[in-house]
């Protein structure tokens, strides 16, 4: 089993690793900077302001719910809105985590 630390800093490498290839993808100007060195900041656009990426953003809700701040917020204004939140878990627990972060649709959010 993992130290709480470090699976947390798995977490975050991950979702930093995850945050590089979307804004890549949407042409957000990298440099020369590589996965393993990006530092994710709160909010990215692309694509002529179409696509926005947001890392660490509380949702807002007309309701309380729990759990309403994911890892990345994929927005584009053509395709709707993508919520991800990101679990790393040891291979016991990921039917576990699965449980706890259920898939929610996500038509009509925009």
């Amino acid at each position: 089993m993992l130290v709480k630390e470090r699976s947390i800093e798995r977490h975050g490498t991950v979702c930093a690793e995850l945050h590089f290839n979307l804004r890549e993808e949407v042409g957000v100007k990298l440099g020369n900077e590589h996965w393993y060195q990006h530092v994710p900041q709160s909010a990215h656009t692309g694509h002529s302001g179409k696509v926005t990426i947001l890392w660490n953003q509380q949702v807002q809700t007309d309701r309380t719910i729990p759990n309403n701040k994911p890892d990345i917020i994929f927005r584009d204004n053509e395709t709707g809105t993508m919520l991800m939140d990101i679990a790393i878990s040891g291979d016991k627990n990921v039917i576990k985590k699965e449980a706890e972060k259920p898939r929610v649709s996500m038509q009509g959010l925009h």
